[in-house]
């Protein structure tokens, strides 16, 4: 339900003319609310007067456009797909802004007193998202090339004089092969829009340009790396980390699809580098490995570390009972808020381990994976005691392991003493599958071989359990869309 004041900035944007006279008297307290209702109804030349005379040093998107919690959580007045449009239109308007203050200073007496721009929170992820809205690879080439661009001077050769106005441009940048040049032009450019990165994402990139570009960024402010599908292994990713250890306030260090695999001939020698290298992380929270071999090695990779990580992604890393044990015993297990353990298999000698491992987390975990952990019903109902004492838990992610509709239908009756489980990511039951279905069950185009209409009763009976049980807010899903947009800064 939108305020009265929302719906009178939404009339107000809507009549460009009237907005244009209005802006040289209106209120300055009245400015986020007009851009709000211009950004959500597409009103590209309200944007646009609205950030040339901006009348506030920092123009923020988290802010503006309402997202709440910690950083990294989403732009609820936008769903979660801001236009691509209106983040064009702000972003050429702030280089109009800057064109106008070095072509006629001394006529440029508007009122704008922007310094900061920050368009950081849009979402790398583009699975269900259509041409129109941004997207974070989107948004860096825009930023990119209008720093490129604005360093230009009328005829296209590069302005010497100095610069009388500057704009920093806060943001998260997402890189591959495509998109590598005009980053790095843009990062090496001394212009009047200068780029400032927070969450750095970077697919598909050798390690000399990997690299080069982390050599560009500047130290403060960067809170992530994220180096994924790289194809480094070991050599490429002890050529690369000794290059983070300069972002003093790095939290996040997200490497999977690496391609580190530990009974590789001569991995001692990587192994200990890269143990080294996470050690001179000071600040690290967060660590992702998924993907990589990591068989009776995660003590030596982690024991360097000088603090307790809070977030530990571990999926398909083939680990043995030595490494939940030495994870049950090291001073992660109590301070870990999110742990991601899918692919490995729990139905024989490591459900034991596990079951441990969730004791010791129990008092701080918040997000839990085991998918594809080939958890049966049985295997379920031996966890369930350590699982219940996670009594933080607010997601859990059980998608691809073979539970039958009885298995579900208890995990959300005992269930009912997690008070803050509010999403539940549970596998299409393996009896509503016609034949006894293949392995993994998250390959498995179930369309084509689910028995829609029990998952439909299914689904309906367990909202009604929930419901029952005071548990309506919570959510029981098969969509890994919604699992996808978890974070661990939104935690």
């Amino acid at each position: 339900m939108h305020s009265l004041l929302f719906l009178c900035a939404r009339r107000l944007v809507g009549h460009r003319p009237t907005t244009h006279r209005a802006l040289d008297v209106v209120p300055t307290e009245l400015y986020p609310v007009l851009f709000q209702a211009a950004f959500l109804d597409e009103r590209i030349l309200a944007l646009q007067d609205l950030v040339g005379t901006w009348p506030f040093p920092v123009l923020s998107f988290p802010w503006l456009l309402g997202r709440r919690g910690h950083q990294g959580d989403r732009h609820p007045l936008l769903g979660e797909k801001p236009s691509k449009l209106c983040v064009q239109a702000v972003i050429l308007a702030v280089v109009a802004r800057l064109r106008r203050a070095l072509e006629e200073p001394c006529r440029d007496i508007s009122r704008c007193r922007l310094k900061v721009l920050d368009v950081t929170g849009l979402q790398s992820d583009d699975t269900d998202r259509g041409p129109e809205w941004m997207s974070l690879w989107s948004c860096t080439v825009a930023l990119a090339k209008a720093c490129v661009e604005r360093h230009k001077g009328p005829s296209g050769a590069s302005a010497a004089a100095p610069r009388p106005l500057a704009v920093e441009v806060r943001a998260d940048l997402f890189v591959n092969s495509t998109s590598f040049n005009v980053l790095r032009d843009a990062l090496q450019t001394a212009g009047p829009l200068r780029l400032k990165c927070r969450d750095f994402h970077a697919e598909e990139l050798p390690v000399a340009s990997i690299v080069s570009l982390l050599e560009l960024l500047e130290p403060t402010g960067v809170r992530r790396v994220d180096l994924r599908f790289n194809n480094l292994g070991l050599t490429g990713l002890c050529a690369v980390l000794p290059h983070l250890a300069r972002f003093t306030g790095l939290l996040s260090l997200r490497l999977p699809y690496s391609n580190v695999n530990v009974r590789r001939v001569a991995t001692e020698a990587g192994l200990r580098c890269l143990a080294t290298q996470l050690g001179r992380l000071l600040c690290l929270k967060e660590l992702n490995l998924g993907s990589s071999r990591l068989s009776g090695k995660l003590r030596q990779l982690l024991g360097d570390l000088q603090s307790p990580l809070e977030s530990l992604e571990l999926a398909a890393c083939f680990l043995l009972p030595s490494d939940f044990t030495f994870l049950s015993r090291s001073l992660h297990a109590p301070a870990l808020k999110k742990l991601d353990l899918s692919g490995h298999d729990f139905s024989q000698n490591l459900l034991q381990h596990l079951q441990h491992l969730l004791e010791e987390t129990s008092a701080s975990l918040l997000h839990l994976d085991l998918m594809e952990c080939r958890l049966t019903d049985a295997c379920l109902e031996s966890l369930l005691p350590a699982l219940c004492r996670c009594s933080r838990l607010r997601c859990l992610g059980l998608f691809g392991n073979p539970i039958s509709t009885a298995g579900l239908k208890n995990l959300v009756r005992k269930t009912v003493v997690l008070q803050d489980l509010g999403l539940v990511v549970y596998p299409y039951p393996s009896d509503c599958f016609p034949s006894e279905p293949p392995w993994p069950l998250a390959a498995l185009p179930f369309e084509e071989a689910a028995d829609g209409e029990r998952l439909a009763a299914l689904g309906a009976e367990l909202g009604h359990m929930l419901a029952s049980s005071g548990r309506a807010h919570a959510v029981w899903t098969t969509s890994l869309c919604r699992h996808g947009a978890l974070d661990y800064f939104a935690l």
